[in-house]
């Protein structure tokens, strides 16, 4: 099966998906919510996604194998070993989820060494779906079912730069950087959660992102591929293209995501290097 025929195949299961957290998030009750062995909130809607998600990419590609954020132990091992596999993460901003502000992903990125080669982030609550194989485009589709090509927006010359920030996980670091940007340009910040913050730049929407602490793969994996699609680029601070499946453990490094990706950002944001 060719990507682009597999990649319609995956928007409906992110939106099955999708539809099953939704069911949850409506519910007038309380959310049932535990914490894991990471000091991570999870809720019945992460592990309903999960299951939904597993057991229909095993039926569309049972030779791929499949890591989930919500996977056993021992296919966070044995993944080292996987040259392709599916790279899921079934609600990312499960905080976002539980303050109810709408601001959550579904995430299904397929990994080919080390590499994002396609990817879909379905937003339940707004129906938005994005996805995207580097080399072949992006698309959004909205909440009526229309769907449009997107890229990125180019920057240069500057005039003004939009740049998106974590909603829940504020960094006093990111000062600096934005201050530095504020001599190229006057700078908007928007707030957003989850993996939206890279879709709002390979949408054209906002410029870019700088991201400061602990994030894992399956968090960036699927929007890096429709970043990617769009034009844009998603790198270490050193400027070094992200790669996943590549070390023992899942953790990005500090990173940056911009849409402009013919600008050299290092020579404006020095301190990036340090």
């Amino acid at each position: 099966m060719d990507k682009k025929a597999l990649l319609t195949q995956i928007m409906t299961i992110a939106q099955e998906a999708g539809e099953a957290i939704m069911a949850i998030y409506q519910r007038p009750s309380d959310l049932q919510v535990e914490t894991k062995d990471d000091q991570t909130p999870v809720t019945e809607a992460d592990l309903m996604a999960h299951r939904h998600i597993v057991a229909n990419l095993q039926r569309l590609t049972p030779e791929i194998p499949i890591l989930s954020e919500e996977s056993d132990p021992d296919a966070i091992q044995e993944r080292r070993t996987w040259p392709k596999h599916w790279l899921v993460d079934p609600l990312d901003g499960t905080k976002e989820f539980i303050k109810r502000n709408g601001e959550f992903t579904v995430n299904i990125a397929l990994i080919e060494n080390g590499r994002s080669v396609l990817g879909v982030v379905y937003a339940p609550v707004s129906r938005t779906l994005y996805a995207g194989v580097p080399g072949f485009g992006a698309i959004k589709q909205d909440g009526q079912g229309k769907q449009a090509s997107i890229k990125t927006k180019p920057l240069a010359p500057f005039k003004k730069i939009s740049m998106v920030v974590s909603r829940s996980h504020p960094n006093p670091r990111l000062d600096s950087y934005q201050q530095q940007l504020q001599k190229l340009a006057p700078v908007t910040t928007t707030p957003m959660g989850s993996s939206l913050k890279l879709c709002l730049i390979a949408d054209g929407l906002a410029d870019i992102h700088i991201r400061l602490g602990r994030t894992c793969e399956w968090d960036i994996a699927a929007a890096d591929a429709v970043l990617t699609a769009a034009g844009g680029r998603l790198t270490d601070l050193q400027g070094n293209p992200i790669r996943y499946n590549q070390k023992a453990d899942l953790f990005n490094p500090d990173f940056l995501v911009v849409g402009d990706s013919q600008i050299d950002w290092l020579k404006y944001l020095p301190t990036l290097e340090n």
